[in-house]
């Protein structure tokens, strides 16, 4: 093992290579995340916009009645829609893995070509490229997997069940969608609610941002920068919507 004990690389593949939980349900959180925030927010811009008083004409309960409902009827149908996906993502992959299985097994030396070809526009010198698909033939299952990320540009999307992929979308639906709704729980529906609301929504979407930052590196800017226009954007639709319908 180049002189590298196993021990050794152990400890190098933890700390530089290994993925964790924030990392590998990312896309769930933010997504999830950023959904529930403008979705309850919209219930709640929608009442402020319908007129001068806003929610105060339904009154708080309403407010809170409608945001919980589409609170937890979105989290559902968006959890379960995020098992589903990821169900149909891991079968295609599976069926187009055992095509190319079949087609190793079958049609050995066109697939060899097919990996020339592949290493050549990665401009793989050629007796190197040759000598490794003489190696991916001996070993069919690094080949399939070579032509799936390769040929197909298809990552295997079988690590991480799509059970544990919907629940975490529906959790994080629910922890950042109530955001927008909390004031209504302790302050009376006045027009100063809705905007201690959008300000509970801002803070909501920069922790997505800033979440977003702290898994990814990115730059900081524009990771909050990004959540928050998207968010602020559905949200004033959502409010314009609500003064629209009130013309």
């Amino acid at each position: 093992m180049s002189g590298i004990h196993a021990s050794e690389l152990e400890r190098h593949r933890s700390a530089e290579h290994r993925i964790g939980r924030l990392e590998e349900f990312l896309k769930q959180i933010v997504y999830g995340g950023n959904d529930g925030i403008v979705t309850t927010f919209a219930v709640v811009a929608g009442f402020a916009g319908a007129g001068a008083e806003g929610a105060a004409k339904v009154g708080g309960l309403a407010v809170l009645l409608f945001g919980l409902a589409n609170l937890l009827a979105d989290a559902t149908a968006m959890g379960l829609g995020e098992f589903l996906s990821s169900r149909s993502e891991q079968d295609v992959y599976r069926s187009m893995r055992s095509k190319e299985m079949r087609e190793i097994r079958d049609n050995l030396e066109f697939e060899k070509a097919e990996v020339l070809e592949i290493l050549a526009q990665r401009s793989v010198d050629a007796d190197d490229a040759r000598a490794m698909a003489e190696i991916m033939g001996r070993n069919p299952e690094f080949m399939a997997d070579f032509m799936m990320q390769y040929e197909i540009g298809m990552a295997d999307p079988t690590d991480g069940g799509p059970a544990a992929r919907g629940l975490v979308t529906f959790l994080s639906f629910i922890v950042f969608g109530t955001s927008p709704l909390l004031p209504y729980f302790i302050l009376d529906p006045v027009p100063g609610t809705f905007h201690i609301s959008i300000a509970a929504s801002f803070a909501a979407l920069t922790a997505l941002g800033a979440l977003r930052w702290k898994v990814t590196t990115e730059s900081l800017r524009r990771c909050v920068g990004e959540t928050v226009l998207v968010g602020g954007l559905c949200g004033l639709v959502a409010y314009s919507v609500g003064i629209a319908v009130t013309l």
